[in-house]
């Protein structure tokens, strides 16, 4: 619930241009809400590690931000354990319903609502990754969460603004005014806002270490609901949910390897646009300069063309598979393709012949944990199930209705996703650990973080205040008014069909969150004021 409005009048758009120093320890969390991140840090204080302090910190981001995540999640992670690397692919699969047939009277595939809802993964992803690397008891991990759900938490600016415009939409979906809105209203900053039926779920989960979630109670509750609404959903459907370890796949650039989670994931995005960039002059240019900016946008048209036409779930992309994506030749025939002058509307290729939260995290003994859970839309399908405080994401969406695509909806397939941990090493050793959240920007945000701190060398605050472009379609970019008007000139001058955006419409530029590792069992770490949160350590 909401409490009563207090006189405080705090804007969402900050009043002056702001800088941030960025933060510097031996333990460090970094979020997009700075509860979820003290909730985190409160792990390592209690003896926990790093893998802790990131699942305290999402589950406390499903309470406080749930404009970008809930119970209702998928989830994706990438781990350094102090010795190797990890990908944990903790993403849902589709009903088992749902035949092509199911969707025969749509033109796509449904954006909100039960038709739009695949199995939540998060849940299970925090436990998976608990029992194997986590050191604190799985249940100590959901105190700060539960306290915030039963006693509130004050709603942040730009939260308060996400969740205004998610309720235009939203409000008349299956239980969403009744549990995200009081008196057919949202919460103003400063508010204070109750979830007790989320906070009896979250006691549910953690007590039953998920099987509440997924074979009994809560299992209980979603399939009700899937069938008062003829939706398909089913408690057999979530019972069978499995998550995978599926390591991660690799570009290099001079002395790093950005790695990323293999499909159905976007990531291959970013190590395409790298791999196509090693075949270009960008090295040769400073991190500002129009030119770099352009053979960016170029490299990122290339790989997204080809990853929105040929990524799927791995066990369907068997004509086209990231290893041919990534081969070197097939890359540097891509890169031949960028004019060095001219904005280009490139298809996709032929490589073989025939939005959401983010958390990092790091402590002294030198664990890294890339972290990014989503329901993928504003509170994403829209669909809360009554009282639970469960709101279900929208995944299901990520779909193809053409049928000649590896992507074609389907039982028990994965869609298709945007949410991508990224992680970088170098000579074997981690050096950053990073995420960039908000649907199609995170590819692009990726390949923008990487240049910037590994190619130039700007420190990870420095990185993430740089302005930033975002390429939608066609020839269409989307920049940050920060951006020099010089530049803005030149790109137009170059072709690109340049558009200026505020920083918070739509939130379109993403929120990054980094931390690098400067040796000595020391990191350094930057947040994005894009977002409300901060990057803290002890």
């Amino acid at each position: 619930m909401i409490s009563n409005m207090s006189t405080l009048n705090i804007p969402y758009k900050p009043l002056y241009t702001s800088r941030r120093s960025p933060v510097m320890a031996k333990n460090i969390v970094s979020t997009s809400h700075p509860l979820a991140s003290q909730a985190g840090l409160n792990m390592i204080l209690q003896g926990g590690n790093a893998v802790d302090a990131a699942i305290a910190a999402a589950i406390t981001l499903t309470v406080v931000e749930p404009t970008g995540c809930g119970l209702g999640s998928d989830a994706f992670a990438t781990i350094w354990d102090g010795k190797s690397l990890h990908g944990l692919n903790a993403s849902g699969r589709s009903p088992a319903a749902w035949n092509f047939e199911r969707f025969s009277n749509f033109d796509k595939m449904p954006f909100r609502g039960w038709e739009s809802v695949t199995v939540p993964g998060a849940v299970s992803g925090w436990l998976t990754l608990s029992d194997k690397f986590g050191k604190l008891p799985f249940e100590n991990l959901f105190e700060p969460a539960i306290k915030y759900a039963n006693e509130g938490f004050a709603v942040t600016p730009i939260i308060s603004e996400l969740w205004r415009i998610g309720a235009q939409e939203l409000k008349n979906e299956i239980g969403f005014s009744k549990n995200f809105m009081r008196k057919n209203n949202t919460p103003k900053a400063g508010e204070i806002f109750v979830n007790p039926n989320l906070g009896k779920s979250l006691t549910l989960i953690a007590e039953t270490k998920c099987k509440a979630f997924y074979e009994g109670e809560l299992a209980e509750a979603i399939e009700h609901c899937a069938i008062q609404n003829n939706a398909a959903l089913s408690l057999s459907d979530l019972s069978q949910h499995q998550n995978d370890w599926c390591g991660t796949i690799s570009q290099q650039f001079n002395d790093f390897e950005l790695h990323e989670i293999p499909p159905n994931s976007q990531g291959l995005a970013a190590l395409m646009a790298l791999g196509i960039l090693r075949y270009t002059e960008v090295q040769n240019l400073n991190p500002d300069d129009p030119a770099a900016i352009h053979l960016q946008i170029e490299a990122i048209k290339l790989s997204l063309a080809d990853v929105n036409k040929y990524v799927s779930d791995p066990k369907n992309m068997k004509d086209t598979t990231a290893e041919d994506l990534l081969s070197e030749e097939y890359l540097k025939q891509r890169s031949q393709l960028i004019d060095r002058k001219k904005s280009k509307d490139f298809k996709s290729g032929t490589p073989k012949t025939g939005g959401t939260v983010y958390v990092t995290a790091a402590d002294k003994s030198g664990q890294m944990i890339s972290f990014i859970q989503s329901n993928y839309a504003g509170f994403g399908s829209g669909v809360c199930i009554p009282e639970t405080g469960i709101h279900l994401q929208n995944r299901g969406a990520g779909f193809s209705l053409d049928p000649n695509s590896s992507n074609v909806v389907g039982p028990k397939k994965r869609p298709f996703h945007t949410i991508i941990p990224g992680f970088l090493l170098r000579n074997g050793q981690p050096i950053m650990s990073f995420g960039v959240m908000g649907g199609p920007m995170q590819a692009q945000g990726h390949v923008q973080l990487v240049l910037r701190t590994e190619l130039w060398g700007q420190d990870p605050q420095t990185a993430i205040d740089a302005p930033r472009w975002r390429f939608d379609e066609g020839k269409r970019v989307a920049v940050e008014i920060s951006m020099p008007k010089k530049t803005i000139s030149i790109l137009s001058d170059m072709g690109h069909d340049v558009e200026f955006e505020n920083y918070d419409k739509n939130f379109g530029f993403g929120g990054a969150q980094i931390i690098k590792n400067l040796g000595n069992n020391f990191f350094i770490a930057g947040s994005d004021p894009r977002k409300d949160g901060q990057s803290v350590g002890i």
